[in-house]
């Protein structure tokens, strides 16, 4: 059963979020018991995570991690419910079809800073996934220059593991062995 945005009066619950609609022009997270709509995002970020998806399925097949990289999940957490725009999480509990994943089987969830959206990307949803104490957390920022800014959980809070910039080739081996360059990811 899905429900109409119009007739919801109150609060929001994760359910309530889980049976919108779908609807391919807009995401919905849910910040406590908040409704926040975002736009779909553009060519330059769907290309940029394809590349990065495809970049991580490839360092975790190659450390053969029980792991599954997905992108645009619904991850749920004790706060609400977020879609990052790349997720690392159990096997296991990627199994099954469903319509979102617990944030305790969570490693890493990747953000890719969009224009309209970069104050949650930065801010909000960093300090919610600490809070849901998720490992590790990038985050994609395409201005001046693509860079990916590491970091790792620590003492409730992210800090700064490693910043992949444009033309030199960087190495993390948590998660998971994984090098880059970010100089050509959201190359057209």
């Amino acid at each position: 059963m899905s429900i109409a945005m119009a007739d919801h009066a109150g609060p929001w619950t994760v359910d309530e979020v889980l049976a919108l609609p779908e609807d391919r022009r807009y995401r919905y997270e849910l910040l406590g018991e908040s409704l926040v709509k975002t736009p779909a995002p553009g060519l330059r970020h769907q290309r940029a995570s394809y590349r990065l998806h495809v970049a991580l399925d490839a360092a975790v097949r190659a450390a053969g991690a029980p792991v599954e990289v997905l992108e645009a999940v619904n991850m749920i957490t004790a706060e609400g419910l977020f879609v990052p725009d790349i997720v690392v999480a159990d096997a296991g509990a990627t199994a099954d079809d469903t319509a979102g994943i617990d944030a305790d089987a969570v490693h890493l969830v990747v953000e890719l800073v969009s224009p309209g959206n970069a104050p949650m990307d930065r801010t909000v949803k960093p300090m919610e996934y600490a809070r849901a104490g998720i490992p590790h957390f990038w985050r994609l920022e395409f201005d001046p220059a693509p860079r990916l800014i590491m970091m790792i959980l620590s003492g409730g809070r992210y800090i700064e593991q490693a910043t992949a910039l444009p033309g030199a080739v960087t190495k993390v081996d948590e998660p998971f062995p994984f090098a880059i360059d970010p100089a050509g990811i959201a190359r057209q």
